[in-house]
């Protein structure tokens, strides 16, 4: 066992208190890439079809503008499953179906779902990684039902979007760190939230386990825990 391991097996983490980053409409940080997805869920209950898919990649912040949609319309929570009640739930108001790709479904129930929603006026929410035209689909009634719902795609954030996360999520937790250790961070992290969210909690606990401040000789060795150390300085 290195050096570097033994002190990393006795570190004493402190307790790991929640910071759960802030989910509302205003805590929302707009980029190119979010603007049609922002705009379709701000339209909302105004939209051009009662089904809406918001397509992106892991961490492109699907889930946050699902859960913002999600508040304002008071959906609820389904998955279309044999037997399930998403169809009738579909019936009494809008719906939310996240990670439609990956999670899988009966195509039968979702048809259903669909019309549920078409036939009382509500509203259907799904999130996916692929475009539905990508999902494994043979009903050609569910396929059909599938074109016509709108498609909004959510790209990979940018430099300058993540950034402003990683700023917001210290922030979160009342630290503040200097703009050059964040372009030092952004330039060699993964592009997603979800690597942002990672990192951060990764040097909020390291930095209080170890007493010492938040600093690029700190960043370094959580980008390189996490595979994503750069060779630039």
């Amino acid at each position: 066992m290195t050096e570097t391991d033994e002190r990393r097996k006795t570190e004493q983490l402190p307790l790991q208190f929640t910071h759960d980053a802030a989910r509302g409409r205003d805590d929302l940080l707009v980029s190119e890439r979010l603007a049609a997805a922002v705009s379709i869920v701000d339209e909302w209950p105004a939209w051009p079809s009662p089904v809406v898919i918001l397509a992106g990649p892991v961490g492109s912040g699907k889930s946050h503008l699902a859960h913002i949609w999600q508040e304002r319309a008071a959906a609820r929570d389904i998955h279309p499953l044999a037997g399930s009640e998403a169809a009738v739930i579909a019936a009494s108001g809008p719906v939310l179906f996240e990670d439609a790709d990956r999670r899988g479904f009966d195509e039968t129930e979702l048809f259903h779902v669909i019309n549920s929603v078409r036939e009382n006026g509500h509203s259907l929410l799904m999130t996916s990684r692929l475009w539905p035209a990508s999902w494994s689909v043979t009903l050609p009634d569910l396929k059909s039902r599938l074109k016509a719902a709108t498609v909004v795609e959510i790209g990979e954030p940018d430099e300058e979007l993540l950034a402003q996360v990683i700023v917001k999520l210290f922030s979160d937790r009342q630290l503040y760190i200097d703009d050059k250790l964040v372009a030092y961070i952004v330039a060699r992290m993964e592009r997603s939230l979800g690597a942002a969210q990672a990192i951060v909690d990764r040097l909020d606990r390291l930095a209080l386990s170890r007493g010492t401040k938040i600093n690029r000789v700190l960043a370094a060795e959580v980008l390189s825990d996490f595979g994503n150390a750069g060779t630039g300085d």
